[in-house]
């Protein structure tokens, strides 16, 4: 009975990591270049009551075996790197990855952090950051007497000055990550992934080239999460809560009867 009661604690407590996720996902429904995580299940080791293959006493080899197993655990909380729901905003600094790829952002200890979130404004010097003032990487800058910006499907920013209408300025170059296991990205928070050992170095390239998707200017990829799904996978997490909580009960009332022998 105490395996039984420990077998389905560690399953209450999966499915409390389970649920974490799903809310996790429902609270960023509508953020800007959210991905969606997934909770990944392990069981754990088996006690080998009888091992296969063992010989009785006639000599026969038994075809099975009893193994009897320990519970679960979580092993990973993985992203979902899909492309999200598209809306236009008609905002030239709007910008959002067609495919593969991140933004690169310059964080104020001089490290890159990576991020889909393609929603930039201008600072008081007419640099490029995201909405916690991080500087887009490489750095663009906005002359001060621009009239009108665009940025094209590879990454080009042009202006157009005032009093020189008929001129259009190449002020920039954009330039997009990836990386050989996106997944392996750490999250770090306001819509930032950092690199780590499991991502592998990032590669660099113009939009458009090498496998990185390209730049639509005027539009933002919204949160990939269907709630719909997410409702599905709550309510199926909440059932197998509630039915490794009644094997508890129901061990419990066998060590109940049990102690409620008498001689």
């Amino acid at each position: 009975m105490i395996r039984a009661m420990g077998t389905a604690a560690s399953g209450m407590k999966a499915q409390q990591m389970n649920i974490d996720t799903i809310a996790n996902n429902l609270a960023n429904v509508n953020t800007t270049g959210y991905k969606r995580s997934h909770a990944e299940f392990q069981d754990l080791l088996y006690e080998k009551v009888t091992p296969g293959g063992q010989v009785d006493a006639q000599g026969n080899a038994l075809p099975t075996r009893v193994e009897v197993g320990h519970g679960v655990k979580l092993v990973a909380t993985n992203k979902n790197f899909s492309q999200g729901t598209v809306i236009s905003t008609n905002n030239p600094l709007d910008l959002m990855i067609e495919g593969n790829g991140f933004f690169q952002m310059r964080m104020p200890d001089g490290t890159l952090a990576y991020s889909r979130d393609g929603s930039f404004k201008l600072d008081a010097e007419g640099n490029v950051v995201n909405s916690a003032g991080y500087r887009l990487e490489p750095a663009i800058q906005i002359p001060q007497d621009a009239v009108e910006m665009g940025v094209s499907r590879d990454g080009i920013v042009s202006v157009i000055v005032s009093g020189d209408s008929a001129n259009v300025q190449e002020i920039g170059q954009l330039e997009l990550a990836r990386f050989p296991n996106s997944a392996g990205l750490a999250a770090r928070g306001g819509n930032l992934f950092v690199e780590s050992p499991a991502s592998g170095a990032p590669i660099l390239g113009n939009p458009g080239l090498d496998g990185i998707g390209e730049i639509a200017s005027g539009f933002l990829e919204e949160s990939n999460v269907e709630t719909v799904d997410e409702l599905v996978n709550m309510i199926s997490a909440q059932r197998a809560y509630e039915l490794n909580s009644k094997t508890i009960t129901m061990a419990d009332e066998m060590l109940q009867t049990v102690n409620r022998l008498k001689r």
